[in-house]
Order: C-alpha cells, then sequence, then structure tokens
C-alpha cells in the first residue's frame, strides 16, 4: 500500500511558522509587540499623571517657593535696595533685632486689633446675611449679586471713599456723630478711631464675600435635617444652632483661617487711609501701623531690603504658627466631642 509524504520546502530550510523565529506572524514577534505594549502602558499610567500636574509645580517653583527662599537669603544679609548685588552676611543677626524693635511689636499688635476688629463682625455679619439669603426670597439673585458688589469694587476706590467718610472737618460720619451730641472726631491722628475706620473699610468689602461661601456651604446641608428639626419642635433659631451651624463648621473655620492671612497681609486700606507720608508710617505716631506696612517702610523707604525680607518672613512664621494652633485646638475638640 502506497503511502503519502509531504515534501519539504526546496533548499531544506524549514516553515518560519515551525520553526519559532521571530517574524510575521510568528509567536516571538507577537510577544515582542504585547511586551512593548505593556511597557507603554506602565509608562503611561506612570508618567501622564504628573505630567498633567507639573505646570502647577513648575509655576509655583518659578513664583512661590524660589521666591520664598530668597527672600530667606536675604533676610540673612544686609542689603541696600540701591545695591542689591551689594551683601554682607549677618546670619539671624536681622531676626534677633527684629524682635527688639518696638515698632515691629508695635505693628504686630495694631495688626492683631485691627484684625479682629474686623474679621469678628464681618464673620457674624456674613453669617446673618447668608442665613438671609438662604430662604425663598423675591429677587435672591440680586441679593446675591449685590452682596458681592463690594468685592469687586478696587481697594483704592473703597479706601479714598472711606476717607472721604471718615474725614475731620466735612466727613459724613462726623456729621451724622454730631446729631447725637458727640464732637468731631479726628479719625486719622488717634489710634483706636483710625483702627476702627480701617476695620469699617475691610468689613464693607469682605463680608460679602463670605456670605456667599457660607450661602454655598448652607445649601449644601440636606433639607431633611430641617424637616427633622422642625417636626420635633426646633424653632427657626434652634434649626441655625443645632443644624446650620454644625453644618458649616468647616466653611466658617476656611473663612476664619481666610480672614486671619488677610488681616496678616493688610496693606492698601491703611495705606490710602493715610493720605500721604503718614500712610506709610501709619500715622505721626505709627498708632495703625500694620506688619505690611512696616515691611513697606523698611524696604522701599528706609531701603534696608535685609530687614525688609526679614519681617516678610516673621510674618510667614506667624501664619504657619496659627495655622499650627488652629489644628491642635481641632484635634483638641475632636477628642473631646
Amino acid at each position: 500500500m502506497a503511502t503519502s509524504t509531504t515534501a519539504a520546502p526546496t533548499g531544506g530550510q524549514p516553515h518560519p511558522a515551525s520553526a519559532g523565529l521571530p517574524g510575521k506572524g510568528g509567536a516571538g514577534g507577537g510577544d515582542t509587540r504585547q511586551s512593548r505594549r505593556n511597557l507603554l502602558h506602565r509608562l503611561d499610567l506612570g508618567t501622564v499623571p504628573y505630567t498633567f500636574i507639573a505646570p502647577f509645580f513648575l509655576i509655583f517653583a518659578a513664583f512661590g517657593l524660589y521666591p520664598l527662599l530668597y527672600t530667606f537669603w536675604i533676610s540673612l544679609h544686609r542689603v541696600e535696595l540701591s545695591s542689591m548685588d551689594m551683601m554682607e552676611w549677618r546670619g539671624l543677626a536681622n531676626f534677633t533685632e527684629l524682635f527688639e524693635d518696638d515698632k515691629f511689636w508695635n505693628a504686630l499688635s495694631n495688626t492683631f486689633t485691627i484684625g479682629v476688629i474686623s474679621t469678628v463682625p464681618q464673620l457674624l455679619m456674613a453669617l446673618g446675611l447668608a442665613h438671609l439669603l438662604n430662604y425663598t426670597l423675591r429677587g435672591s439673585v440680586f441679593f446675591r449679586v449685590a452682596v458681592l458688589t463690594p468685592y469687586a469694587t478696587s481697594i483704592a476706590a473703597a479706601a479714598l471713599v472711606f476717607t472721604m467718610l471718615f474725614e475731620r472737618d466735612f466727613g459724613m460720619v462726623n456729621w451724622v456723630l454730631g446729631f447725637f451730641g458727640v464732637d468731631g472726631l479726628d479719625w486719622e491722628s488717634q489710634k483706636w478711631p483710625a483702627q476702627f475706620a480701617i476695620s469699617t473699610i475691610v468689613i464693607w468689602r469682605w463680608t460679602g464675600y463670605n456670605a456667599l461661601l457660607y450661602l454655598a456651604a448652607m445649601q449644601a446641608i440636606p433639607k431633611d435635617l430641617y424637616e427633622a428639626a422642625s417636626i420635633d419642635g426646633a424653632s427657626r433659631w434652634q434649626q441655625f444652632r443645632t443644624v446650620t451651624i454644625p453644618g458649616i463648621s468647616a466653611t466658617i473655620i476656611f473663612t476664619i483661617v481666610l480672614s486671619t492671612i488677610g488681616a496678616t497681609q493688610l496693606f492698601g486700606e491703611p495705606m490710602i487711609f493715610g493720605q500721604g507720608p503718614n500712610g506709610v508710617t501709619g500715622g505721626a505716631d505709627n498708632q495703625y501701623q500694620t506688619l505690611g506696612l512696616l515691611l513697606y517702610e523698611e524696604g522701599w523707604k528706609n531701603y534696608q531690603m535685609g530687614r525688609a525680607a526679614t519681617i516678610a518672613w516673621a510674618m510667614f512664621l506667624i501664619l504657619i504658627l496659627i495655622f499650627v494652633l488652629q489644628r491642635v485646638i481641632a484635634r483638641l475638640k475632636s477628642r473631646t466631642s
């Protein structure tokens, strides 16, 4: 009986597919392409997220981290504005002299008092406005835009208007106080009237902004909580105290921190309120000079950039200290509750 055989390819060479060599359609070629795809996939997962966030870190390094570190380097030297390339090493002497300077402690005290006078009424008024806007009102969109209008106004325009209102001889505030038997106050030359007037500018400008933050947080509170409290017989005030305040506590802490940072950096309002040379020094007796004004005076009036950089870093360290204290208080409250 005859048997059939398969002839080998011409030249005695085996078929590529049977030899398992890399080639078109071969197993070796498929493994190579698959491993290449796996490598590209791993690189894609590992590098693409960093590529997306890289612009933020590059911009922060260029305009945030580098100026911060360079300011600290300047604070360790005696540097004048007219000759920034000539630095005299002083180490921490600028910091020790700053903490022994009465003007620094006066500016720190003024910054604290103006911050308290402006922040506490501002946040309380913002909380009340947000509570009113949270209810269904006719024309609620108009009122929400209206409360934000002061924030959209420039600092220079607002400060100039309020400076005229608090003017000693022809100001409207003294004119109104005259009906109550109060003699005209010299708002600019006296410490507490000047700080109160500056705080009024800050309150007017930032109350609406904080009110909208509170309003957004209030609208995120589930309505079921208010319905349950109403069924239990809670009044509007009780609902506000037991439901609204706990529901927006995180936003309240955020606005406190934000207002504290703004108070520490207060500059434009007292600068314009002084109306001239007194604006830089915070009055003839430094009665309302803030840390921002002291920094400006040392750097751009006295040309001492080393001392100005030291004040800037002191402000930075104060903010860090406030942030740490806030976190410690928050942890203590969470443990006790």
